[in-house]
């Protein structure tokens, strides 16, 4: 049996709603459609990203494919389809942040070097200690809903929060005004 002829009886096969057959003509036009991505993106995982969800549609759609329709030049089209909306979409997402830019300009310098002492000061904490500061102080969670998210006990959540504050303040040089 000739691959076309292959492609056509699991084509027919995943028509009928044979999830295997469609699984082998994935595993036998994945790697060219994924090449072709690459080529095209220039991005290898956005390639790859793109596979898959070419593969997904395919799945849904796979009763629209015609008869005799060569399986590989279809997968590329919704390949291609796909890559497209992520382009447009890019480019929406790119103008969106461009106007907001635009409309809310950096508070000056001072701020930008403020803004990276306490990210600077943030990487320096304990991950628990820095995910407790982050969800209670930058974020407005109680310390109930942290330990709740956290699935620690309030009086450990409270103590991280506390220490991580301290820790903060002594690397900003700042002081404790609730004291």
């Amino acid at each position: 049996m000739s691959l076309e002829g292959l492609d056509l009886a699991m084509v027919e096969a995943a028509q009928a709603g044979s999830t295997s057959a469609f699984a082998r003509l994935v595993d036998r036009h994945q790697q060219p459609l994924r090449a072709f991505l690459r080529r095209t993106c220039g991005d290898w995982a956005m390639a790859d990203d793109l596979a898959q969800e070419t593969f997904l549609t395919a799945w849904s759609r796979i009763g629209a494919l015609k008869a005799g329709a060569s399986v590989r030049a279809w997968l590329c089209g919704i390949g291609y389809n796909k890559h497209l909306t992520a382009l447009r979409s890019r480019g929406r997402e790119r103008a969106r942040e461009r106007t907001y830019a635009a409309e809310n300009p950096p508070s000056g310098p001072s701020m930008t070097g403020e803004r990276l002492a306490l990210e600077a000061a943030m990487a320096e904490l304990p991950p628990d200690q820095r995910a407790c500061v982050a969800l209670c102080l930058a974020a407005d969670f109680s310390h109930a809903e942290a330990a709740d998210a956290f699935g620690l006990p309030l009086g450990t959540v409270k103590s991280h929060v506390a220490r991580g504050r301290a820790r903060l303040l002594q690397v900003l040089g700042g002081s404790d005004a609730r004291s």
